[in-house]
């Protein structure tokens, strides 16, 4: 492996890193700078939100949908198994795909996996796209309640 991939490895885990730590802070206009100018989200249920205003409403909607009820006291999101893969024809383009879980105050509350294409832009790797799926939740947890309405 040469240095351009393991410096471009190790940016991109910065990135999926940063997605998670930034969204679960509330961060969001960070979140969204870790994503290219049409960058898109898709999650289940086909819906897509693409470009910044759209991944602004799906971030914003995740913590609260006018009820005290919908946001969680806590959130942390956990990545592992996360595979790079560079292209070898474009030195600014990869993809990659892990596995996620999402801890509440109340313990584990709902998992799956993250699918994404990744770009280099302006200096530093960003989400091109994100594809998420969602393999299980607790019955009666947050995104059992929350998941359709976002």
């Amino acid at each position: 492996m040469d240095l351009h991939a393991l410096l471009a490895r190790e940016a991109i885990r910065d990135l999926v890193a940063r997605y998670n730590i930034d969204g679960d802070a509330g961060r969001f206009d960070e979140q969204i700078d870790l994503f290219t100018a049409g960058g898109w989200i898709e999650i289940p249920g086909a819906r897509r939100y693409e470009g910044r205003e759209r991944l602004r409403e799906l971030f914003t909607g995740a913590v609260g949908h006018g009820d005290s009820d919908s946001a969680p006291q806590r959130i942390a999101h956990h990545v592992s198994s996360l595979v790079i893969d560079l292209d070898p024809a474009d030195p600014s383009a990869a993809t990659g795909s892990c596995y996620y879980a999402v801890l509440t105050g109340e313990g584990l509350d709902h998992w799956g996996r993250y699918k994404d294409v990744y770009r280099f832009e302006s200096e530093h790797w960003r989400f091109a796209s994100r594809r998420v799926s969602v393999d299980g939740r607790v019955p009666g947890g947050w995104a059992d309640r929350n998941l359709s309405e976002l």
